[in-house]
């Protein structure tokens, strides 16, 4: 299980990314919420779809849900 944060504010593109617990790319802490421990970041996606509609993850820690 890691702990995942998603970042409050978009990219170009309107995604908010999702970044793993450690990731370099992380936002600052009064940017990012904290989205709870996950065992993929699939989960963690699905998670930070309760706070905005438009989601990918980063993809430097959570390539696996990064969309392009």
């Amino acid at each position: 299980m890691a702990s995942y944060y998603v970042n409050n504010n978009a990219q170009s593109n309107g995604d908010h990314e999702v970044h793993k617990s450690g990731c370099s790319y992380m936002p600052d802490a009064n940017n990012r919420i904290y989205l709870g421990e996950h065992s993929t970041c699939s989960s963690a996606v699905l998670a930070a779809k309760q706070h905005y509609k438009q989601v990918n993850g980063c993809y430097y820690c959570a390539k696996a849900c990064h969309t392009g």
